[in-house]
């Protein structure tokens, strides 16, 4: 895989573990109410990417660190956060419509 996909297939993963954790916390919530919080998370994380002091670089050397802060802002890292969670938002509503069609045929049944 070309490294350039892969830095960015790894930034809409990151998102879609946002938008998943979200999820597990609050199961009842709305799939859009989820998808623009964990969206904004995303984004904020990514601005601080903007914000570059020894303390917090200290803490992004760290693979962890890097893991969760990343290093240098990028728009296209925005973008890759927007399709992994509408990724997701299509996952969990494709889930919805068969798990709303399994239950259906139950009842026919």
């Amino acid at each position: 895989m070309p490294d350039a996909l892969g830095k960015y297939l790894g930034d809409a993963l990151w998102a879609l573990m946002i938008l998943t954790g979200l999820a597990l916390i609050a199961p009842r919530a709305n799939a859009v109410c989820l998808a623009v919080t964990a969206f904004s998370i995303s984004c904020a994380v990514e601005a601080t990417q903007l914000y570059q002091a020894p303390w917090i670089n200290a803490i992004r050397h760290h693979p962890l660190g890097h893991l969760a802060l990343g290093t240098t802002f990028s728009w296209m890292d925005i973008v890759a956060y927007g399709i992994g969670i509408l990724v997701g938002v299509l996952i969990d509503g494709l889930a919805r419509l068969i798990v709303k069609a399994s239950h259906s045929f139950k009842a026919d049944a």
